[in-house]
C-alpha cells in the first residue's frame, strides 16, 4: 500500500483504484456502476452479466485486506437508479455482507441520482468528513479539500514503444479525483479539458504501483 498526504490527512492509494483512510479505517471507491451490463442488455446490447459480481469480489477482498470499517461510495455506484433491483442473487448476498458489517454510505451521482436504498447503507447527496468534502463530481468553485469521482481518469503513457493505459488518481493540493473502480467502466484521459477545468492547473496523475506512487504532471 502506498501512503501519501492530502490536505493534512494520511491516505493510501491502492493499485485497484480505491483509497484507504487509515485514521478512520475507511475505504473510498468511486463509479462502481453495478448492473451496467444488464442496463445495456435491456436495450439490445448483450454483454456478459458478471460485472457486479466481479466488482464486488474485488471490493470484498480489499475491505478484508485493509480491515475497513467504513466504506464510502462516491457516486454512480449503480449504472441507473433501479440497478439495485436487478442485482443477481449472488451479488445481492455479497453486497449485503458488506453493508451489514460496515458503516456504508452511498453518495449519489448523475447515474443513480434517484437511487432509493434497498441494498443496505445510507444514501446522501454529499458529506463532510473530518474536513474533507466527499461528493460525486468535483466542483471548481469549492475551496475546501474535496474527494470525488465521476470522470473515470486514466493515464496513457508510452512504455518501450507501446501505449499503456492505467487508471489513475488526479490530484491538486485541494482536490483528489478517484478512478472508476467498477469492472465495466471506461476512462477519460487525465489531461482532458473537463478534468483540468474541474481541478484547476497544477494537477498530477497518481498511479499506485506496488510500494510506489508514480506522479505525472498534467499539462493544462
Amino acid at each position: 500500500m502506498v501512503h501519501f498526504s492530502f490536505a493534512g490527512h494520511d491516505l493510501v492509494a491502492l493499485p485497484q483504484g480505491a483509497l484507504f483512510w487509515p485514521a478512520r479505517r475507511a475505504l473510498l471507491v468511486a463509479d462502481l456502476h453495478f448492473e451496467k451490463a444488464s442496463w445495456f442488455a435491456a436495450r439490445g446490447q448483450m454483454l456478459p452479466p458478471y460485472d457486479s459480481i466481479a466488482t464486488l469480489t474485488d471490493l470484498t477482498a480489499i475491505a478484508v485486506t485493509t480491515g475497513a470499517q467504513e466504506i464510502w461510495c462516491l457516486g454512480d455506484s449503480f449504472h441507473d437508479a433501479k440497478g439495485c433491483d436487478r442485482l443477481p442473487e449472488r451479488a445481492t448476498v455479497m453486497l449485503r455482507a458488506l453493508t451489514g458489517t460496515r458503516r456504508w454510505t452511498w453518495i449519489t451521482g448523475n447515474h443513480d441520482a434517484g437511487f432509493i436504498d434497498r441494498c443496505g447503507g445510507t444514501v446522501v447527496a454529499e458529506a463532510e468528513v473530518d474536513g474533507l468534502i466527499l461528493r460525486h463530481e468535483a466542483d471548481p468553485r469549492e475551496t475546501r479539500p474535496e474527494l470525488s469521482g465521476h470522470y473515470h481518469p486514466k493515464l496513457r503513457v508510452s512504455v518501450r514503444g507501446r501505449q499503456v493505459s492505467r487508471r489513475c488518481f488526479v490530484a491538486t493540493p485541494a482536490k483528489l479525483i478517484l478512478p472508476a473502480f467498477g469492472s465495466l467502466t471506461g476512462g477519460l484521459d487525465a489531461g482532458h479539458p473537463e478534468i483540468v477545468r474541474a481541478v484547476g492547473r497544477g494537477a498530477e496523475a497518481l498511479i499506485a504501483v506496488e510500494d510506489r506512487l508514480l506522479r505525472f504532471p498534467i499539462a493544462a
